[in-house]
């Protein structure tokens, strides 16, 4: 005699052994798949990353390329200025295309950077503890009384104003809040049982902190980077604002934002561009970050 009664019964149990057997992993990306503005939002970002990627190469007008005898021209469809022209003539969406290529590079290798520096520093203080990890936190704390921009004006005058050179100096200050979320992330996981296992097997503390610790801690890492990379294209916002950031001809979205400041006035479409495609650019990051932090939160199960 069956113990399952009716077809709906049957349905339960198969969609409880379903949920039973999917990893931790694929239940947030069900979670996040079900969240319709960070797919939304990955949608966009995928095609603002490919439009970076190929746009330039598919465009009519390069950059760099000055008519002088077009000056702050409307957007218009002669001469394919869809969005205008600048100050000097050069068309404004393949420097937009371009400035959305060297801000998304600026916010990808920053925060690969600042993963690297705060991952390894955070798991290595938050594991070894003690004198360690007490001396690894104060260099921290004073990282962080340090201004934002001093610390980049340092590290650009020791290192000079090569562009690759301003993103690893960005992702040098930014490490410090990932150092404190691993570490604050390994110490909670310092006393499981796996890694005490581990420990009285004889693993030693590099391989424990790499095998057992930093896998996971990536869950809040992951969210975090997300919401880190807006900061990172910010920060080199401000800085292109003052005049620190890339040179020209190359551009940045937060460089064409300062030119567009100034030339409001007569021509506003040279700040609306760049301002609109750095709205669209920091919001998709910032749902996408929002999705992955409510998939992953365990507490939202």
């Amino acid at each position: 005699m069956s113990l399952i009664s009716t077809p709906q019964e049957k349905a339960e149990l198969l969609e409880t052994a379903a949920v039973k057997g999917r990893s931790l992993w694929d239940d947030a990306l069900a979670r996040l798949l079900r969240n319709r503005a960070a797919v939304a939002s990955m949608i966009v970002l995928g095609i603002l990353v490919v439009l970076a990627t190929i746009g330039q190469l598919l465009w009519v007008h390069d950059y760099d390329t000055i008519y002088r005898d077009r000056v702050w021209i409307g957007p218009t469809l002669e001469n394919w200025h869809l969005l205008g022209t600048d100050a000097q003539g050069r068309d404004m969406v393949a420097r937009i295309l371009v400035g959305l290529r060297v801000s998304l590079m600026v916010g990808v290798v920053a925060t690969i950077v600042s993963l690297v520096i705060g991952v390894t520093w955070g798991a290595i203080a938050g594991f070894v503890g003690g004198k360690v990890d007490q001396a690894m936190m104060r260099v921290v704390d004073i990282l962080y009384s340090l201004p934002f921009i001093f610390f980049v004006i340092i590290l650009m005058v020791v290192f000079g104003r090569n562009i690759v050179l301003i993103f690893v100096a960005i992702g040098a200050v930014e490490w410090l809040t990932m150092a404190r979320i691993v570490r604050g992330q390994t110490l909670a996981l310092k006393g499981m049982e796996f890694v005490e296992a581990a420990e009285a097997a004889g693993v030693s503390k590099t391989n424990i902190i790499s095998r057992h610790i930093i896998p996971n801690v990536l869950g809040p890492v992951v969210v975090y980077v997300t919401l880190m990379i807006p900061v990172v294209i910010l920060a080199e916002s401000f800085l292109s604002f003052l005049g620190l950031g890339v040179q020209e001809p190359l551009t940045s979205l937060g460089r064409l934002i300062s030119a567009g400041a100034q030339d409001m006035e007569p021509a506003p479409w040279t700040l609306i561009g760049p301002a609109v495609t750095m709205m669209i650019t920091l919001f998709c990051l910032n749902f996408i970050g929002d999705g992955l932090r409510d998939a992953i939160d365990p507490k939202d199960r």
